[in-house]
């Protein structure tokens, strides 16, 4: 049989796409970029994942992992035919430890709906790329993605504890734990921002983060860059680290404020 006839016996027709229209749809990421696509999979678990990589390897195909397409440098862009495993239905909160401040989810779930269903505890998903109402965690992990309030809590690598993923050869691995300096080499560290080279991603432990009891947001102006730079270098050298700093031009702050009506 055929790859696609594989997959399609593994996982149901319904999550195997080979149609041109929905290949071409996943042979691009928010980037300019685009490659060719053989076939599109939608596993739900990871022993799905694994069926779908000894698929791909019996038919001698490239795995190409694949979040919410919002990446801008083509990592979820094959570079030739490739199986693309798009990891979208895989969308748990498998578990969450407020004592400890941990969460285990699944590689599809949205970021900023993580941060929505632990705000009931009072804590948070930090990294926050401007994508975050549409990227996944598992993209954010591929590409050690980072964000405003990372100045202060961070990139991607900071707040993941574990990984589960499925290797080359199908086999299932946990890299980490929820220890914050478990014994051996940093494994975990090495997956996050490998663009899925290593492996599948196919569950995260995070770390989440308490809320601020309180939150304030100024806007200052500068007659230029310099002087707008050196304000900056002078307030973390004074020891105050904000949770977020992002620098605007007047066109952007003219469309912020169109959109939220803030009163600058």
């Amino acid at each position: 049989m055929s790859a696609a006839a594989d997959f399609a016996t593994l996982l149901g027709a319904e999550r195997v796409k080979t149609h041109p229209l929905e290949r071409l749809v996943y042979s691009r990421d928010g980037g300019i970029s685009t490659g060719p696509v053989e076939v599109v999979v939608h596993p739900g678990t990871a022993d799905e994942v694994v069926g779908v990589v000894g698929i791909a390897r019996r038919h001698g195909l490239p795995i190409v992992p694949r979040g919410a397409g919002t990446g801008l440098a083509g990592g979820a862009v094959p570079t030739k035919p490739a199986v693309v495993v798009a990891l979208t239905r895989m969308n748990q909160v498998h578990e969450v430890d407020v004592a400890s401040r941990t969460a285990w989810v699944g590689p599809g779930v949205i970021n900023l709906d993580l941060s929505r269903e632990t705000a009931r505890h009072g804590l948070h998903y930090a990294p926050d790329p401007s994508s975050q109402s549409a990227c996944t965690i598992g993209g954010n992990v591929a590409t050690n993605a980072g964000g405003p309030h990372c100045l202060a809590d961070g990139t991607t690598v900071v707040h993941v504890l574990a990984v589960e993923l499925v290797t080359a050869e199908g086999e299932v691995l946990v890299l980490g734990g929820p220890a914050p300096d478990p014994i051996g080499l940093d494994l975990r560290g090495v997956v996050v921002g490998s663009e899925g080279t290593l492996g599948i991603v196919t569950r995260v432990l995070v770390r989440l983060t308490r809320d601020a009891p309180a939150t304030r947001t100024l806007l200052l102006a500068f007659d230029d860059t310099a002087a707008a730079a050196a304000t900056v270098s002078a307030v973390i050298s004074a020891g105050v680290i904000p949770a977020a700093l992002e620098m605007m031009d007047r066109p952007i702050v003219a469309a912020v404020e169109n959109f939220v009506h803030a009163g600058f």
